[in-house]
């Protein structure tokens, strides 16, 4: 019996990108017509690798900068929910560069809210996995101001919960703007470990 469940839901394409790096304070992202990907990401950009020096996301379980499994090698959004951030922020649209984003999907609901271990499946069979939901940061709100003063402050309470996710490759091949992508999801109940 197969632990994940392909869904009916299938979102697109919409944009590519990479961070090549981040010297300063602002995220230095541009837009790619195609992201050929290995299992330790994206080549070309500042998150890839096998494996990576751990951060803020993980210091209640490691000291910073110790070596960690990277699964933290793209960052997702959801574009129906940068349209939202854009329409909180007052602007027209917020360029998922400023973000440090490299998939930019429409059509799937909830995208910030995606399970963890769901895999988002291309066509032609590259497969990524959501880690866990990405959390706004300080800096693609200082890229923010820089482009439109004024409007980069209020980002990190405009993106609360609409930051997209974060992942990994579980299957290498090549994305392209325009390509489908379906939702699996892990076949199991939410934890109610808490309550």
């Amino acid at each position: 019996m197969p632990a994940l469940i392909k869904t009916d839901l299938t979102g697109r394409i919409d944009w590519l990108g990479r961070v090549t790096h981040r010297d300063g304070a602002e995220i230095a992202g541009e837009a790619l017509g195609e992201m050929p990907l290995s299992f330790a990401g994206y080549e070309a950009e500042f998150h890839a690798g096998l494996t990576r020096p751990s951060c803020s996301r993980v210091i209640t379980q490691y000291p910073r900068d110790t070596e960690i499994r990277n699964v933290r090698q793209l960052s997702l959004v959801g574009a129906e929910e940068l349209a939202r951030i854009a329409q909180t922020l007052g602007l027209g649209a917020v360029d998922p560069a400023w973000l440090g984003a490299s998939v930019v999907i429409s059509g799937l609901p909830d995208f910030s809210h995606l399970p963890p271990s769901a895999r988002l499946q291309a066509e032609g069979g590259c497969t990524l996995v959501v880690d866990m939901q990405n959390r706004p940061c300080q800096f693609p709100a200082m890229t923010i101001e820089a482009a439109h003063p004024g409007h980069g402050k209020a980002f990190k309470a405009a993106a609360e919960g609409l930051r997209g996710v974060t992942a990994w490759v579980e299957r290498e091949g090549v994305l392209r703007p325009g390509m489908a992508v379906t939702l699996h999801v892990p076949q199991q109940r939410a934890w109610r470990g808490a309550d």
